[in-house]
């Protein structure tokens, strides 16, 4: 099989020993950087030409431009340029996530951060609350805020900002990264970007200790969002996962099995019927 990597960083450690597991194994790897040129997609690709499935690690309105070129001429693409693009809004997922019970903070969007200044002394999520960039990019938008002064000084700095406030989630002070690939799921524990561990001694808590709903909440997630290879960021609350962050293809560094399972789905037939979330 001829499989294609849509990156502009082929050698991303994922990246690299899937493809290491596909060629030892006699299949053909390339890559194409989908934000080189200025051009269509058609003059990156050759609809004739196709390759049998393209691996989608790129997020970039050129890199989602030319998956959905690929998927019209027939192309297999991992994950879907929808589900893809969907995962770069904060407010779309949001309200998916509503939709389908998954357990996630409330989310409230604005056109502009400084609009979160009209009724700063008592916003709808209370404080402390969380700000986030509505649009997942890297170096976006991404803070706590305990109070009017903080938000007013935020609002200052990025004030035409689209973003989306949430409620902050009381937690353990731990972030637990579950990734899946084709339902396979690997996880991580570390410390929450906001707010450190209860006790800057104590050691993270063992993953072999989540519970099984929290895996299930993850591989939920996939079918909800019409995922194959993604992140779901949870939050312990009470002993209770709670959904902070879903993300397309990422990374992934550090559990091994999964450049393997990567290989494997790449090689995998296409599941039948259309992305369960539907939006």
């Amino acid at each position: 099989m001829r499989v294609c990597l849509l990156t502009d960083k082929p050698a991303h450690p994922l990246l690299a020993a899937a493809s290491s597991v596909l060629i030892e194994a006699e299949h053909r790897v390339t890559f194409l950087n989908p934000d080189n040129g200025t051009g269509s997609p058609s003059e990156l690709v050759i609809p004739d030409d196709l390759a049998d499935v393209y691996l989608l690690k790129a997020h970039t309105p050129r890199a989602l431009e030319l998956a959905r070129f690929l998927e019209a001429h027939g192309a297999r693409v991992v994950n879907s340029a929808a589900a893809t693009e969907l995962c770069q809004d904060r407010s779309r997922i949001a309200t998916v996530a509503d939709g389908a019970g998954l357990p996630m903070p409330r989310t409230r969007t604005l056109d502009t951060l400084s609009e979160s200044l009209h009724g700063a002394e008592r916003p709808e999520c209370g404080y402390p609350l969380m700000v986030k960039s509505r649009h997942s990019r890297r170096a976006d938008l991404v803070a706590r805020v305990d109070g009017p002064d903080e938000l007013r000084d935020l609002a200052a700095k990025w004030p035409d900002e689209p973003v989306v406030l949430q409620e902050f989630v009381a937690n353990s002070g731990w972030d637990h990264k579950l990734w899946v690939i084709a339902g396979e799921v690997f996880a991580g524990v570390r410390p929450a970007p906001v707010g450190a561990p209860p006790d800057g001694a104590q050691s993270a808590p063992l993953v072999r200790d989540l519970p099984q709903a929290w895996s299930e909440t993850a591989l939920h997630t996939g079918e909800v969002f019409g995922l194959d290879v993604y992140g779901v960021d949870l939050l312990d609350r009470e002993g209770a996962p709670v959904v902070v962050d879903i993300n397309a293809f990422p990374g992934i560094r550090g559990p091994k099995g999964a450049p393997a399972a990567l290989a494997a789905l790449a090689l995998r037939r296409p599941r039948p019927g259309p992305p369960a979330y539907g939006a």
